[in-house]
């Protein structure tokens, strides 16, 4: 099944049913109205929405109509939580070579996370809009995450993966120059973790076929930054930890609610010549082969893109397709 959320003017949107194609959808109000309504009541309305979702598919309904991506928010626009698990080590060890930052001891014993920022998350073709670039080094980061349902506290690792909900396309970005400030006061990320986007599609697990594991996905991973390709990932290689060990490890001490997205961490495959998730990882790999950085952050007027594709070549998720914008300066009023 194939979900997205059609821009109404509310903070929410409308919840979308989409057919394989991805080019026609039907508005699933009757159902559920957003899709944080359909994840509060998953059990209950997930097998009506399943059926939409099929009678669309026979060319069944009297409502549909053809997708346009512009039109379109994250198909989660705000999230209850956002927790990011750093899967992969060939994206980490560069990164924090740079700094002089070893590996923690414990890495590949339970997961490294943070909890970020988790709304508004911005949608697909929307310009990515802050105050900065230069100053702050704007980062893109690839990455995949799990929407889930209700997650029990302490939940088993062996029972975490029928929490999944749903799968989603992320990108995680990151302000580089004002996160190592934060870390190293030791209470970690805050300004430096702005808004973030999210691809246009979310997929039930089942929908990803032969890419999905029962834990975790794979396929290609295609990341353009300034029209070149930044990376060629496979998200299905070299991770340390899948979705029940992220789950698991989040829930140790506390229920996760329903609309909680579980992110797997910023990809980078063993094989160099799969290139980089993100350009703190190049800029990480050229300064200990060169002796300094010479790839820039993301300045304004720069695009990028992210998209997953299957292995007849199809895309998964839809694109992230954006540019980074300037926000207007705040207005300083005095009472």
């Amino acid at each position: 099944m194939i979900l997205a959320t059609l821009r109404d003017g509310s903070a929410d949107g409308t919840l979308l049913v989409v057919n394989k194609a991805r080019k026609r959808a039907v508005a699933a109000g009757a159902v559920a109205p957003t899709m944080q309504a359909a994840l509060d009541r998953w059990d209950a309305v997930a097998p009506d929405l399943q059926a939409l979702s099929q009678r669309l598919e026979s060319n069944d309904v009297a409502d549909d109509f053809e997708i346009d991506v512009d039109q379109l928010m994250a198909p989660l626009p705000r999230a209850f939580a956002y927790f990011d698990g750093g899967c992969y080590p060939h994206h980490i060890i560069p990164i924090r070579a740079v700094r002089g930052v070893p590996l923690p001891e414990d890495f590949y014993v339970r997961p490294l996370m943070y909890e970020g920022c988790s709304a508004p998350i911005v949608g697909p073709t929307e310009p990515l809009r802050l105050l900065k670039d230069e100053e702050w080094g704007v980062d893109i980061e690839a990455e995949l995450a799990a929407v889930v349902g209700d997650v029990p506290a302490g939940v088993e690792r062996s029972q975490a993966a029928k929490y999944i909900r749903l799968l989603v396309l992320y990108n995680d970005v990151s302000l580089r120059q004002l996160a190592s400030p934060e870390l190293a006061r030791g209470f970690g990320f805050l300004q430096s973790k702005p808004v973030s986007s999210m691809a246009p599609f979310a997929i039930t697990p089942d929908e990803a076929g032969d890419l999905w594991t029962g834990e975790f996905l794979g396929g290609r991973y295609l990341v353009h930054v300034r029209g070149q390709v930044l990376g060629d990932l496979d998200p299905g290689k070299d991770n340390i930890y899948t979705w029940p060990d992220l789950i698991a490890h989040a829930a140790k001490t506390r229920p996760l609610v329903a609309g909680t997205l579980v992110a797997a961490g910023t990809m980078g495959n063993e094989d160099r010549r799969h290139g980089c998730g993100c350009i703190a990882e190049l800029r990480g790999r050229e300064h200990m082969a060169e002796g300094s950085a010479r790839t820039p952050y993301l300045r304004f007027g720069d695009s990028y893109r992210l998209e997953l594709f299957d292995r007849a070549g199809r895309s998964v998720f839809g694109a992230i397709d954006q540019r980074l914008e300037q926000l207007p300066q705040p207005e300083n009023r005095h009472a």
